[in-house]
């Protein structure tokens, strides 16, 4: 089973400096346009072949997509878990969770 965790949970990590990995999901174009601060992309689809080049199997990964209907960061997240990942969180609320918040951005 994935653990979730909330906008303010995540945004408390961020602050404190908390060793993890951020990974949006959704495609380059939309991550582009902004994403969470510190996170890097690997679209949902690419998960199986570029996690492995970048990601270890043991770090804590939080993955996050669009919104809450979203899909893609707990399909990214069960593909995960599938690898062998052993520390995955879903950021269900996504970017638009994290953007009504008022939380910052990076472009």
């Amino acid at each position: 089973m994935v653990e979730t965790i909330t906008a303010e949970k995540l945004k408390e990590k961020i602050e404190n400096k908390e060793d993890f990995r951020l990974v949006e999901v959704l495609l380059p174009g939309l991550f582009d346009e902004w994403h969470i601060p510190g996170a890097i992309n690997i679209p949902a689809d690419d998960m199986k072949e570029i996690a492995p080049e970048i990601l270890k199997r043991d770090e804590e990964i939080i993955v996050y997509c669009k919104d809450f209907e979203c899909g893609a960061s707990m399909r990214a997240a069960n593909t995960l878990l599938e690898l062998g990942y052993k520390k995955i969180i879903d950021f269900a609320g996504g970017k638009k969770d994290w953007i009504d918040k008022g939380y910052p951005i990076e472009k």
